[in-house]
């Protein structure tokens, strides 16, 4: 078996991101900004910003589109298993900033390169030589071949050793609250850690004012890490049966897209470094805080260097 590398791998899709460049209605944007972003490859490039290493797996068109895709990933240190599918195109999310306090996310993902994932593109030998592999309730909604993939891979990492995280990551647009949590749950009962907001965790336990006891109620199913994001609250956690709470991190926001994989990389980059719980979660409020500050899902996160930024008084660092 290859030596591990101490790594993330991750498996989704990564689409195209059209950002309209002006506030206002989108039929009257005379130009858009071209990106790429996906929850997973979010996370994978918030580790690698932060000295960890990370693999992405997954496919996209062979399209100009498909090309940008593998392009940011690559330029950004990941390991890429990107699968090139001459039959289908790459996936586009289109964002438009309706007014200066609001914003609006279309996706274009039906019939997608990504949402035609199958099990047999997921790497074995990748995930053998990771120690963390972490999934998304994204994925397995975007088709049936998909949620095999996730499911293909969350079984070679338990039968590897590795630490499976899920971020529940529910999008109405794909599915239900019942079809997500009858869909979801054989995959949180095999994770270690899991991420969710307060009404993606209800998707599988019965609901609570507290979120602490929100979050013990998931880790009453299976899971030792289980962390409740709470956007601008912060977040609540049960790790290892230790009941844990983090404020969030004030800043002006510019863009909350990606906020929350954002959360998720900083825990499991500080998760792979080998960092206690209080300071997994701090690293994750405060690489939370960093990506809301930037327009793009990614484009923001810090580096382990800058981390302290946040905490300065000064505007100027010289």
């Amino acid at each position: 078996m290859s030596e591990r590398t101490g790594g993330l791998v991750t498996v989704g899709e990564t689409m195209a991101r059209l950002t309209a460049g002006r506030v206002g209605p989108l039929r009257h944007s005379s130009d858009m900004a071209v990106g790429i972003g996906g929850a997973e490859s979010n996370v994978a490039i918030a580790v690698r910003r932060l000295g960890g290493s990370a693999t992405w797996i997954g496919r996209v068109g062979a399209d100009g589109f498909g090309d940008l895709v593998l392009r940011e990933l690559r330029a950004e240190g990941l390991e890429v298993r990107g699968l090139v599918d001459d039959q289908a195109p790459t996936g586009l999310m289109v964002k438009e900033r309706r007014t200066s306090s609001s914003l609006s996310v279309w996706y274009y993902r039906a019939g997608s390169a990504g949402s035609r994932l199958r099990p047999a593109d997921v790497s074995e030998e990748a995930i053998a030589r990771a120690s963390l592999l972490h999934v998304t309730g994204i994925t397995p909604a975007l088709s049936d071949s998909a949620a095999d993939a996730v499911r293909h891979a969350v079984r070679l990492a338990r039968h590897h050793g590795l630490i499976v995280s899920f971020d529940v990551n529910y999008r109405s647009r794909l599915w239900t609250p019942e079809q997500a949590g009858k869909g979801l749950i054989d995959i949180l009962r095999d994770s270690d850690v899991v991420f969710a907001g307060v009404e993606e965790a209800e998707l599988f336990v019965s609901a609570t004012d507290d979120p602490l006891d929100l979050a013990a109620r998931l880790a009453d199913l299976g899971p030792s890490q289980v962390i409740v994001k709470l956007g601008a609250r912060g977040c609540a956690a049960v790790i290892d049966g230790r009941r844990l709470t983090r404020a969030a991190v004030p800043v002006d926001v510019l863009d909350p897209v990606g906020a929350g994989d954002a959360f998720v990389g900083g825990y499991l980059a500080d998760l792979l470094a080998g960092e206690p719980p209080e300071v997994r979660l701090d690293t994750a409020v405060t690489v939370g805080a960093f990506a809301c500050t930037v327009s793009g899902d990614w484009e923001g996160l810090p580096t382990r260097a800058e981390l302290g930024l946040l905490a300065r008084r000064e505007d100027v660092t010289r």
